[in-house]
């Protein structure tokens, strides 16, 4: 069982509605997927994890290690409550705290910018090619994210250490994440990452020339009305390497109101009478069309005369 990949160079020639079939599918029975050839400069997201490293041992490995997280483990202590990451969170969008994480270097925090700035117009693709497979307007995602000042968007920036037990604790629990769009640009070479798929742990595996692992989020479930899905994950420890996580989120703003689209609800409140007097007039069209029909008599906007 392969994960879903999206070559992005096929959206845009003869390739297109094969590549469209395969976001569709991995949105509706996957809940995650991976994208490659999207336009980024490489070099780019060499330097962003280069320098996320760099940061983790100058500055975090050493607290990590003395934290209560690694005290509770090295004591044999009962360690299912916990995590063991190091991590913090950048929110950019709306207004960005970068600026406020302790100790973080200038060139760290630059480089972060400019690799924001390509992963939102990334997801904000992705948003439109998933409402173009799901019949809505282009922009229904982003204008549903968007609050007075547009979705929000953040990152968080972890590390999973090397863990002497790794048979006793998780480097994150399972969990779906609670937002939209969920980009990840993660470890070459260290393992870890696992999706729940058919009732089995999935493993996925190191992302090889910085192919960007995509989840979805809750809210995408809802917005679809749980035509695509968000998926349970966990990050698994491991006893020889440390992986490296950067996860940007895509997400609703915090005063964005989440309703299904509905034009992918079904009809509410109707008799079946109602509904075989319009079967009866277009039993040989599509039954969509009959649907829109039964939503407007059911809002009391339409009335239907035979």
């Amino acid at each position: 069982m392969e994960i879903p990949t999206i070559d992005f160079s096929e959206l845009e020639g003869e390739n297109r509605s094969k590549a469209m079939e395969i976001l569709h599918d991995a949105c509706e029975n996957w809940g995650f997927f991976q994208i490659r050839n999207y336009g980024i400069d490489s070099k780019l997201m060499e330097k962003v994890k280069q320098l996320v490293d760099q940061h983790y041992e100058e500055n975090l490995k050493e607290s990590f290690y003395q934290s209560g997280t690694a005290k509770k483990l090295n004591n044999k202590e009962n360690p299912s409550d916990v995590d063991w990451e190091s991590s913090f969170f950048i929110r950019h969008r709306p207004t960005s705290n970068i600026h406020q994480i302790p100790n973080l270097p200038q060139g760290l925090s630059k480089t972060i910018d400019e690799y924001i700035a390509e992963m939102i117009k990334l997801a904000e693709k992705l948003a439109n090619l998933m409402c173009e497979n799901l019949g809505l307007d282009e922009s229904f995602i982003k204008d549903a994210f968007s609050g007075k000042e547009g979705p929000a968007v953040g990152t968080k920036v972890a590390k999973y250490p090397k863990c002497p037990e790794p048979e006793l604790v998780r480097g994150l629990r399972e969990h779906t994440d609670a937002g939209g769009i969920i980009l990840l640009l993660q470890d070459d070479q260290v393992p870890g990452l696992e999706f729940l798929k058919n009732g089995e742990w999935f493993q996925i595996p190191p992302s090889r020339n910085n192919t960007i692992f995509v989840n979805i989020g809750d809210q995408v479930e809802v917005l679809s009305n749980g035509r695509y899905k968000s998926t349970l994950h966990r990050v698994m420890t491991d006893k020889n390497g440390s992986r490296l996580s950067i996860a940007t989120f895509y997400n609703p703003a915090g005063d964005a109101v989440i309703t299904p689209a509905s034009k992918l609800l079904y009809p509410l409140s109707y008799t079946f009478g109602d509904y075989l007097q319009l079967y009866s007039a277009t039993k040989f069209t599509d039954k969509g069309t009959r649907f829109e029909t039964m939503k407007e008599l059911a809002k009391g906007s339409n009335g239907f005369h035979a």
